[in-house]
């Protein structure tokens, strides 16, 4: 019966520390739906998103956040680059609506 146990506590053991690694720390946040995120982490959270994108690289934008609702306000130099931007913001979990105040920089 000892020899049967064996394998199987083997087993059990192996599983717990692949389900621990698997379950370790990540590059992106989780949060649970009915958790609510503070605006100031929502903040953070748009302005690191939109900061490290090659397109968007918004250092240079205005980020307001009441209640969940984030608004872009700056100027870009192109549409695409605009429409990216808002993309990249309703990504981000917990931003209930994203309102694009952006507009084109004058050339």
């Amino acid at each position: 019966m000892k020899l049967k146990s064996i394998p199987l506590a083997a087993l059990l053991s192996v599983a717990l520390t692949l389900q621990i690694s698997a379950a370790g720390p990540s590059s992106r946040p989780f949060y649970f739906a009915d958790k609510k995120v503070s605006d100031d982490s929502l903040h953070d959270l748009v302005m690191r998103k939109l900061a490290d994108d090659a397109d968007v690289k918004g250092g240079g934008l205005d980020i307001d956040v009441k209640d969940g609702v984030v608004t872009l306000r700056g100027k870009l130099e192109n549409e695409k680059q605009i429409q990216k931007a808002e993309r990249l913001a309703k990504k981000v979990n917990g931003v209930k609506k994203v309102v694009n105040e952006i507009t084109l920089a004058k050339k």
